[in-house]
């Protein structure tokens, strides 16, 4: 692996190749575009090979295995870097961790569950390598600054393996307690994340010269949602039966709405780069609320709320909000261009925002008459939103950068 580091000179590469979010966030944008589609419309929330696995949870573990893994590689293989002052991993590295990842995407488009051992074992190499490209630069700096990175990659990669031997053995409610625990970690991911870059976003466009550094964030607020979103998913996998995770779904939630405050700084809310990162933590929020509503209402026997749509309002709300800004904003930094976004990405924060309500709002009470057509919607809007920012953005990607600037 460690042939891989140095295998090229960078000059020699294609762009596409010198650095990791350059080749990892098209091609999760991608699969985040076609994947749900093809489910949603061409099989109509079904697989054709999947036979005991639930269609469900297949399509659960390919958008947090799929999109949101490849989405967080590229995240990492390019950050990394940065925060520990070492070179990106480039080249022959890149294009193993790609072909690592694909093998579990093509199983999952069909839902093969004859062969999803084959994905899981590719899966968890995928994310043993990217662990080890996080952990190498860490060590060759005696740091352990950021290496709770390190340690909630390698958690991700033990929930794949409990997944995949759960789907094994059949045990199904198991299964979806795992995937529910995979999907907080890619929160925890995303509060950790956000705490890197929210504070680099804010003053850059409070100060776009770059000279003061105006908003200085709570300390207090940085490590509190991510805490509370760990419990949670500690105690429901543990205690499935009891009402702790109810009360701590609401509690999670209640810290994710203590976070917003932290987006309190006057019109500049309303920049797209400011605004998607407030989105994301406000769907956190209420995603968090509804899921502990819901199932309080489960076990009183009522149906105002529902667990689900409470996930859906932190996968396709929080997350989706989430990548999205990642995206877009170190997309642009990491091709050496200032904060000012194309108006596909304004468009694409737009429709995100859409197929998130599309997908919630009728199982909340609202918009009724689009319920049952709400799966298509979301899944087209969502669609949508992907490719507005590969139009932009892939442009960008595949060319030399404009000059070094980075977040």
């Amino acid at each position: 692996m460690s042939g891989c580091h140095h295998a090229s000179p960078a000059s020699a590469l294609p762009p596409v190749l010198r650095e990791g979010l350059r080749l990892f966030f098209p091609a999760a944008a991608a699969h985040g575009a076609i994947w749900p589609l093809i489910w949603v419309a061409l099989y109509d929330l079904d697989l054709p090979f999947a036979s005991a696995i639930p269609p469900s949870q297949w399509h659960a573990h390919e958008m947090i295995y799929g999109t949101y893994a490849m989405a967080l590689a590229g995240f990492l293989t390019s950050a990394m870097p940065e925060w520990t002052d070492t070179p990106p991993r480039r080249g022959k590295a890149l294009l193993l961790l790609l072909l690592l990842w694909l093998p579990g995407r093509l199983i999952g488009l069909l839902g093969l569950d004859i062969l999803s051992p084959v994905a899981g074992l590719t899966d968890t190499a995928f994310l043993s390598v990217l662990a080890w490209f996080i952990l190498k630069p860490l060590l060759a700096r005696r740091s352990t600054q950021n290496s709770s990175f390190f340690i909630w990659i390698a958690l991700f990669a033990l929930t794949e393996v409990a997944i995949r031997t759960a789907w094994f053995f059949e045990e199904f409610e198991l299964s979806h307690r795992l995937l529910l625990v995979a999907m907080c970690i890619f929160i925890v991911f995303f509060t950790l994340s956000v705490a890197r870059i929210g504070v680099v976003v804010i003053n850059r466009t409070l100060d776009p010269s770059g000279e003061t550094t105006p908003y200085r964030p709570h300390p207090g607020r940085q490590n509190l949602a991510a805490g509370l979103v760990t419990l949670y998913a500690g105690v429901m996998l543990a205690f499935p039966a009891s009402l702790a995770p109810a009360y701590l779904a609401l509690a999670t939630g209640a810290a994710f709405m203590d976070r917003l405050t932290e987006w309190f700084i006057g019109r500049a809310l309303f920049k797209t780069q400011i605004l998607v990162l407030a989105l994301a933590n406000l769907f956190a929020g209420i995603g968090f609320f509804v899921i502990g509503l819901g199932t309080l209402d489960a076990r009183a026997g009522d149906v105002i709320f529902m667990a689900p749509t409470g996930v859906h309002l932190l996968t396709v709300g929080s997350l989706g909000m989430a990548i999205m800004a990642v995206f877009t904003i170190a997309g642009l930094f990491h091709t050496g261009r200032d904060l000012v976004l194309p108006w596909q990405a304004h468009a694409a924060v737009a429709v995100m925002l859409a197929a998130t309500l599309a997908r919630t709002l009728p199982e909340l009470g609202f918009a009724t008459g689009l319920y049952g057509l709400h799966y298509m919607l979301g899944a087209l809007l969502w669609s949508c939103a992907f490719i507005l920012w590969l139009s932009a953005f892939w442009p960008m990607m595949k060319a030399p950068t404009v000059e070094t600037q980075v977040l």
